[in-house]
């Protein structure tokens, strides 16, 4: 945050300065901080938004004013983020009083969005409250929580460039709105039950009946908590308790929720979303729920009862003891060592927990699934019309409300590691929030990966990360990218020149960046690369000086045109060495094989140069038919293209222990060895697990051949050896093959800084144990905390690199070959 303060006056003159407040200063309060602060110190003058940022003139006192621009920082409301203040000394008017005018438009956009945060303390209270006006009403927020990045429409924030622009305010609340000494002082979705927004509850789509628990416009309903009749949260709550699943609109898009503690609710869920055995999300009414459940450290419960509210992925206690009624169905997260849970954020979901009813309710459910309102691989869905027809196959109710989402955001997702926040999904709350760069980029734009993407406009020392969009494999995905991006430009006014993709030749997004360069240069990044450059930017690096970037993920384009996911790259901004990787295996059917873990183990293992045993769990799980087919495939090379992939061979290690032999979802054959790893967590290093290093010709990079770990683990299953031990010694041998290979690259090169990260790195137990071993070998560790490791953080690498690479100034390191 830069400051810059008004020169010198004489004592005896008024001052007048013009102050520019830059940062997110819109949306959280500000203007009505900036009032209280000159109506407190006796300053004239008045204050607006505009497209700069938020602009004051104050006038009075010189010392008053110093003490005025000093303040603005470190005294700004709680969900600013001021970056910058800078002031000029103008012309004094001798006005008196101070006013908010209304906003300027025009200009460069250089203000940021707030996110949306969850409800406050206060507005709780009153939504509690059964003498308050807004007792029970959906919709209450304030100056300090509620939707913001969701539903701004243009810029300066006004209610005006939101979509409450439609919701007149009703005398009472035009009054609270105008008051300074209100909470709701220029409080942009400020609204009560008389002047809406409205919720509904829709049975059967289609029908003008299914909607009458709506109250008409005409009549209001001030107190809807005594009449249940009336009251669509009622109704709601009755049929999530009868085991009906629901799509509830949220601030970023609707949800399908269910009772998460009825087997055959959560399991109807799963087969109509086609989800396979992917965890569910839960929100729970509130910690109570949680803690006997699962474990919960001062970091997750701070994230978790926080302003931004992400779902948190917490270890299960195996002592769980659940609260009545808050013990959730096992088909919630089958062979997950995680729960993932959350808070309620909107006041729609508090009610729906309960809040307000008080011991006269106590039947409807205190655990809700709540995930994505989509098929899998699809956006979720925002419109109304269009949840009718989406969802249709998959709600039996629409919980709906008729304030618009202008922009679709999904739940972020994190959990703690190390003591460290890791996030997994970088979306509501977090999103449009801008990461400080190290280095200086030009206006431009990097579209990320096919998977999990999120695609970074970046100018200047800031970038502006998507929330979460998808996997791109669906049209309709790579029609909200469209979407999204247009409305991430509109509310940055950054217009690129440039654009950054995946080098991957096939990648959709690669070709949506092609398909809308419209002339603009396209520069194309090393999928690994790219990880290792993201790491360094999220901590600060400037890219000048190489690391040892340990890029471990399932699949990435490589420069030779094999998989790549097991790589130790020698990296900066500008290019990399491929120093080490793990030795190839086929993969057989490509998709086909990381969908079917065992023939991943089976490609291992041949080129382990063991036998398919039938004893082996692997074996036993492949068809009989297929296993010849499969050695064809090997023996000709046939629809096997090869790959180096560390995610893939932690399938193979979790199918031939016996763990999953099929996938449902992605990595979900990593997560369950990582779960069973957890339950030997004392196993020591066993010196049978063993890469086995060697370089195939001068120069080439080190191939780390995992053969001597295979004969291990195959010959442990054989000898009945428990499973988590095996998953434990596996874990332990990864880590001391990092600690091996950067011990070798920093002997080559003196580089004693190591960046973890690619999606394995989602797992904390490797994270864990490989952090910890660099750090004892006196190695700078980097890791992802609020940029995923995985190809949801792609993007940002991707927008540094390219910036680097076309920097025609920047002196190029000679030492290495560049890629």
């Amino acid at each position: 945050m830069t400051t810059a303060r008004p020169g010198p006056a004489p004592a005896t003159a008024l001052r007048r300065s013009r102050v520019v407040v830059r940062g997110v200063v819109q949306g959280v309060g500000f203007r009505p901080f900036v009032y209280g602060l000159a109506t407190g110190l006796r300053l004239s003058g008045h204050v607006t938004n505009t497209a700069d940022g938020v602009v004051a003139e104050v006038e009075g006192d010189p010392q008053a004013v110093e003490t005025f621009c000093a303040r603005l920082a470190p005294d700004a409301p709680p969900l600013a983020r001021v970056e910058s203040v800078e002031a000029a000394d103008v012309t004094a008017s001798g006005a008196s009083g101070f006013t908010i005018v209304p906003s300027r438009r025009g200009g460069a956009v250089r203000t940021l969005v707030p996110p949306d945060t969850a409800t406050c303390d206060a507005c709780l209270a009153e939504l509690a409250d059964p003498a308050d006006r807004r007792y029970r009403h959906p919709f209450i927020t304030c100056t300090h929580c509620g939707p913001r990045y969701t539903i701004v429409t243009g810029l300066p924030y006004d209610r005006l460039h939101t979509t409450m622009a439609g919701f007149p305010m009703c005398p009472d609340c035009a009054r609270e709105y105008a008051d300074p000494a209100d909470r709701r002082f220029h409080a942009q979705p400020v609204a009560c039950p008389h002047c809406g927004p409205r919720l509904r509850l829709i049975t059967a789509p289609g029908d003008p009946a299914s909607s009458g628990t709506d109250p008409s416009p005409d009549h209001p309903r001030a107190d809807p908590g005594r009449d249940p009749d009336a009251d669509p949260i009622a109704a709601a709550r009755r049929m999530l308790a009868s085991g009906a699943i629901l799509a509830v609109k949220g601030l970023g898009g609707y949800h399908l929720a269910c009772d998460a503690t009825n087997p055959a609710a959560v399991a109807e869920l799963r087969r109509r979303k086609a989800r396979g055995d992917k965890p569910f999300a839960m929100m729970a009414a509130d910690l109570a729920d949680i803690e006997p459940l699962a474990h919960l450290c001062p970091l997750e419960r701070e994230l978790l009862t926080g302003s931004v509210r992400p779902v948190v992925l917490l270890r299960r206690r195996d002592d769980a003891r659940p609260r009545q009624g808050a013990a959730p169905a096992e088909a919630v997260a089958p062979g997950s060592p995680d729960l993932g849970f959350m808070l309620p954020y909107t006041p729609v979901h508090h009610l729906l927990l309960g809040l307000g009813l008080g011991a006269a309710d106590g039947q409807g459910p205190r655990l809700l699934v709540m995930t994505s309102g989509n098929l899998a691989g699809e956006p979720i869905v925002t419109d109304d019309g269009e949840a009718l027809t989406r969802l249709a196959g998959l709600a039996d109710a629409w919980l709906q409300h008729d304030r618009p989402i202008h922009v679709p955001c999904d739940d972020s997702v994190v959990r703690v590691c190390d003591g460290e926040r890791l996030t997994l999904r970088r979306s509501r709350g977090y999103a449009p929030l801008p990461v400080a760069l190290p280095v200086e980029v030009a206006p431009s734009l990097a579209v990320g990966g096919d998977l999990k993407n999120a695609f970074c406009l970046g100018d200047g020392r800031q970038a502006w990360l998507s929330a979460h969009i998808g996997d791109m494999d669906d049209l309709a995905t790579q029609l909200a990218l469209t979407s999204a991006e247009w409305r991430l430009e509109s509310v940055t006014g950054v217009r690129p020149g440039l654009l950054a993709a995946d080098r991957h030749p096939a990648y959709r997004s690669t070709r949506w960046a092609r398909e809308h360069a419209e002339g603009r240069p396209v520069v194309a990044v090393q999928h690994h690369h790219a990880h290792v450059a993201a790491a360094m930017a999220e901590n600060g690096l400037d890219g000048t000086a190489p690391v040892i970037g340990v890029a471990f993920d399932g699949t990435g384009y490589g420069l030779d045109g094999a998989v790549w996911g097991g790589e130790f790259l020698l990296a900066d901004y500008a290019g990399f060495e491929r120093f080490a990787h793990l030795s190839y295996v086929p993969l057989p059917g490509g998709d086909a094989a990381v969908r079917r873990p065992y023939r991943m183990a089976l490609a291992h293992l041949r080129a382990a140069g063991l036998a398919a045993d039938r004893a082996l769990p692997c074996t036993r799980a492949c068809p009989p038919g297929e296993l010849p087919v499969l050695e064809r495939q090997f023996a000709g090379g046939v629809n096997c293209v090869p790959t180096s992939s560390m995610g893939r061979l932690f399938d193979a290690v979790s199918s031939l222990v016996g763990i999953c032999h099929h996938a449902g979802y992605e990595a979900q054959a990593a997560i369950e060895l990582e779960a069973a790893a957890l339950r030997a967590p004392d196993v020591a290093e066993d010196e049978r697990y063993a890469f086995r290093l060697g370089s195939p010709q001068a120069g080439a990079p080190l191939t780390a051949d995992p053969a001597p770990l295979l004969r291990a683990v195959a010959a442990d299953v054989l000898d009945g050896t428990p499973t988590a031990v095996v998953a434990a010694r596996f874990h332990r041998a990864v880590a001391r093959l990092v600690r091996t290979v950067c011990a070798a690259a920093h002997g080559g090169t003196g580089v004693e800084t190591v960046a973890l990260t690619g999606g394995v790195f989602a797992n904390t137990v490797l994270s864990s144990a490989c952090a910890e071993g660099l750090r004892e070998d006196g190695f700078t560790v980097l890791r992802h905390r609020s940029i995923p490791p995985n190809d949801g953080g792609l993007a940002l690498g991707q927008l540094v690199v390219a910036a680097r690479i076309t920097d025609r100034t920047a002196p190029v390191t000679p030492r290495r070959e560049r890629h």
